[in-house]
């Protein structure tokens, strides 16, 4: 667990990965020529999307929900894969996420930003290794 990088940076406890602050409907792009292989909402992260190739996973969390890849579809590095989501979403069963006026959040989130996190072979590292 020594390379993970934990920053709060805005949410309500620290985690796993760096949150890129951007504006609602920023794209975001594949790290690295893959495979998708998650795409939905996942809890904290909000809606999701995982980039998979060799031993890494890559989950872009807080999405837009209006998904522009598929799971199975492969990618290729530099290839716009999704954009950032807003912070409220609706009609998300099983959301337990909430902003202080009651409205549901995309996952544990207080605004528009791209969660960046990264695994090798199932265990976090630091993203910023990467940049």
């Amino acid at each position: 667990m020594e390379n993970v990088l934990l920053l709060p940076l805005g949410a309500s406890s620290s985690h796993s990965g760096i949150d890129i602050p951007a504006p609602q409907g920023s794209n975001f792009i594949a790290v690295h020529d893959g495979e998708i292989t998650f795409r939905q909402f996942l809890g904290a992260g909000g809606y999701t999307i995982t980039l998979s190739f060799d031993n890494y996973k890559i989950s872009y969390c807080h999405c837009d929900p209006n998904f522009i890849v598929n799971v199975g579809d492969t990618v290729k590095q530099g290839q716009v894969i999704g954009h950032v989501g807003p912070k409220n979403v609706y009609g998300v069963k099983g959301n337990q996420y909430f902003d202080s006026e009651g409205k549901p959040t995309n996952g544990a989130t207080t605004g528009p930003h791209l969660h960046l996190g990264i695994r090798l072979e199932g265990n976090y590292i630091n993203p910023i290794n990467y940049f």
